[in-house]
């Protein structure tokens, strides 16, 4: 059994429909971030679509010492308090340190645990005192069940809001796969589990001094994800992916996600009823 995990109004888990977390990669200005944020919310309110607003205020684990990182904490809180209270929805952010964890839970719904990141006891108990849900990205290094440690670690500190991520595993040099059997065996564990189909189109730094992407196969890794079962879809969005600060080559255009997210929903449904 599944538990239910409630994030203001929205729920993940259980038989509810897909949730979508989505937007920029990184937070590179307040008025991009808003205008991404408010695409998101007219598409996903006309389509019903429960919707939490993800960017980062500092993305610490670029490729290169130049790559660009966000506003930093406090400018990056403040932002993502604009796109909470204005667009009415949940946000979410990666935290690094655990000494980020208490001021960023005085803003963010969720408190995101980056893959690299997620066997980092110390994070992870930090995150857990919030008391605020906590998503796991599961690292790319780990076996499906490995998360076990990691789930241990945040419900044993006293708090049972966790979401599991899955956003493939590494694969020689320079490439990511997903095996779908995992959103099953992270889910036996009994937290929902999202799939993340943006990062796991990533070609880590495939690039050189930046990662490379395969954005084309988005919607697939979306399509499968919701054919599998899992209870969200975690997908980085922008106006101008090519344009973007940090992995345009694996983001989703925002003109292109109302008609998949139509096909997930369609998809979400039968594997919904057929549960």
């Amino acid at each position: 059994m599944v538990k239910k995990i409630k994030v203001g109004d929205v729920v993940f888990g259980g038989q509810k429909p897909f949730v979508l977390i989505a937007g920029p990669c990184v937070i590179e200005d307040e008025r991009t971030v808003m205008t991404i944020a408010e695409n998101l919310k007219d598409i996903t309110d006309r389509l019903k679509v429960p919707f939490v607003f993800k960017a980062s205020y500092d993305k610490a684990n670029r490729t290169s010492l130049r790559s660009f990182r966000g506003p930093g904490l406090k400018k990056g809180l403040k932002i993502l308090n604009k796109v909470k209270t204005q667009m009415c929805v949940p946000v979410l952010s990666d935290i690094h340190t655990p000494e980020d964890a208490k001021e960023a839970a005085e803003v963010l719904d969720i408190l995101q645990i980056p893959a690299f990141l997620c066997r980092q006891t110390d994070l992870l108990v930090a995150a857990a005192k919030t008391r605020k849900a906590v998503n796991i990205k599961k690292g790319q290094f780990l076996a499906p069940w490995d998360m076990g440690q990691a789930v241990a670690k945040v419900a044993e500190s006293g708090n049972n809001n966790i979401l599991l991520t899955e956003r493939g595993t590494t694969f020689g040099y320079n490439t990511l796969v997903t095996d779908f059997r995992s959103l099953a065996q992270m889910r036996e564990l009994g937290y929902p589990v999202i799939m993340d189909a943006t990062h796991s189109v990533q070609q880590p730094g495939g690039l050189g001094k930046v990662s490379g992407g395969k954005s084309e196969f988005i919607p697939l890794m979306a399509r499968c994800g919701v054919a599998a079962g899992c209870d969200g879809v975690f997908m980085e969005v922008h106006t101008d992916p090519k344009r973007a600060l940090s992995d345009g080559p694996n983001m989703i255009a925002v003109d292109r996600l109302e008609d998949l997210l139509v096909d997930l929903i369609t998809i979400d449904a039968v594997v919904k009823r057929k549960r």
